[in-house]
């Protein structure tokens, strides 16, 4: 699938953005949000587009089934230089990986809320660039999630998935956001990661995650990561096909499975560190 052509130039690809209304906050619940399905809402949220393509099988099984599924999507995605584009400039960048982003939510029967904070959210302007983007973040978050209304909750703990430290920034906002009060509607807290017994010796100090605590197991169909697979040749400009078929070859091996590991609270109250700990 080629979502974008390469001769599009930039003024007309804003032009075309303005007109689609992908350039949006998207301060409003869209029309075609619903919960009379019995507000089974799932929310995935993480740094930059493309990143969705972690989970993507998971995403559209689930829209499949009839949930409602929203990709919360922090960044834009502009410092995603890489061998698979030729374009140089920022700003040209992060509108081509909002159209590509559109594409792969489509395909996947996501609602998409594309954020506009930018990659390294602040970092490379300073300490106090940071501060200022990760509580706007926060606030967004927070007014996503009153919005909205979650059920479920999927983003990066702390490993990042790959250590990236934009992942980990947008899962600890997501997490502290999850934290930070008592929701009337009592959702559920998800970290996508991969079991260490997958990885090899040279990847799991840096991004894998003890069996133990990976206890969500989701097998999906061949079909359903074939949706996936056309989601992720959307981000033209970031994957190349060998890399992508690479990827979902890797999940054909571990079994077609996805995994998760739940945000548990320890379940009650303790005067003593040590008490459920075991010792």
């Amino acid at each position: 699938m080629n979502p974008l052509s390469k001769h599009l130039t930039f003024s007309s690809l804003l032009l075309f953005l303005l007109f689609a209304g992908f350039i949006s906050s998207c301060d409003e619940a869209p029309e075609s949000y619903d919960r009379t399905n019995g507000g089974n809402v799932l929310m995935a949220v993480f740094a930059h587009p493309d990143d969705e393509t972690l989970v993507s099988s998971v995403l559209h099984q689930y829209a499949n089934r009839g949930y409602y599924v929203i990709l919360v999507t922090a960044t834009d995605g502009r410092l995603g230089f890489n061998e698979n584009t030729d374009i140089e400039d920022e700003d040209e960048l992060a509108a081509v990986r909002r159209v590509e982003l559109q594409c792969a939510a489509e395909l996947l029967g996501a609602e998409l809320i594309h954020l506009d904070y930018e990659d390294q959210l602040g970092m490379r302007d300073g300490h106090g660039a940071i501060i200022s983007q990760t509580r706007g973040l926060k606030q967004d978050l927070h007014r996503l999630f009153e919005e909205y209304q979650p059920d479920v909750i999927i983003t990066f703990g702390p490993d990042g998935f790959s250590n990236h430290l934009d992942h980990r920034m947008v899962g600890i906002a997501t997490t502290q956001v999850f934290l930070s009060r008592e929701w009337d509607f009592n959702p559920s807290l998800f970290f996508t990661g991969i079991p260490t017994s997958l990885l090899d010796d040279d990847e799991w100090m840096f991004m894998g995650v003890d069996d133990q605590y990976m206890t969500v197991e989701i097998k999906f169909s061949d079909e359903e990561a074939d949706v996936a697979i056309q989601s992720a040749l959307c981000h033209e400009s970031q994957f190349s096909p060998e890399f992508v078929y690479g990827w979902f070859d890797r999940l054909e091996n571990w079994g077609n499975r996805l995994y998760f590991r739940p945000f548990t609270p320890s379940g009650g109250q303790s005067s003593d560190l040590f008490e459920k700990s075991g010792r």
